[in-house]
């Protein structure tokens, strides 16, 4: 099944929804932090622009891409999940970010579920990895949280600091 837009998809306490223009400002903010370091920032902010429209431009050339992460109770957008493939990468990415102050309280974990489940189950993939910084222990911790192992036979050349983690369907 191919998706030229990203669907919506719900949790019991989120939506995982297609990116909006509102949602860029917060997009802007993390990538031009210290805190996006693990994530190939800090970046200006035209280049966080072109980050932005990539994720949600995946969707019509590659059938998958980035949704925000929005919390049902309020309608905060908390950060942003993503289904990615690269020429880079020998299978498809499962990668989650949160904006400050909303990490430690499940919400990558709930997202990045669905939107595991979603790659296997609607987009049918047999393989899903996470790229990860060795020194970023939270999203190492969450992908163990998801039940992905360590797969210590790949690794880039170009980026002998990333970890891979292999994803199996549940």
């Amino acid at each position: 099944m191919a998706f030229s837009v990203a669907p919506t998809l719900e949790t019991e306490r989120l939506v995982l929804r297609p990116y909006r223009e509102s949602d860029f400002e917060a997009f802007a903010a993390y990538f031009a932090s210290p805190r996006s370091i693990y994530t190939d920032g800090p970046v200006s902010r035209s280049t966080a622009w072109d980050l932005f429209t990539a994720g949600s431009g995946r969707w019509m050339i590659a059938g998958h891409g980035a949704w925000t992460i929005e919390r049902k109770a309020d309608g905060s957008a908390l950060g942003l999940v993503s289904l990615n493939t690269a020429i880079t990468l020998p299978d498809p990415e499962l990668g989650w970010i949160l904006w400050e102050g909303y990490e430690g309280q499940g919400y990558a974990y709930e997202a990045a579920l669905n939107a595991r489940n979603f790659a296997f189950e609607i987009l049918g993939w047999s393989k899903l990895i996470s790229g990860i910084h060795q020194d970023n222990a939270a999203s190492i911790r969450l992908a163990e949280r998801l039940g992905a192992e360590p797969d210590t036979a790949l690794v880039l050349e170009d980026e002998p600091e990333t970890l891979f983690y292999r994803h199996k369907p549940q």
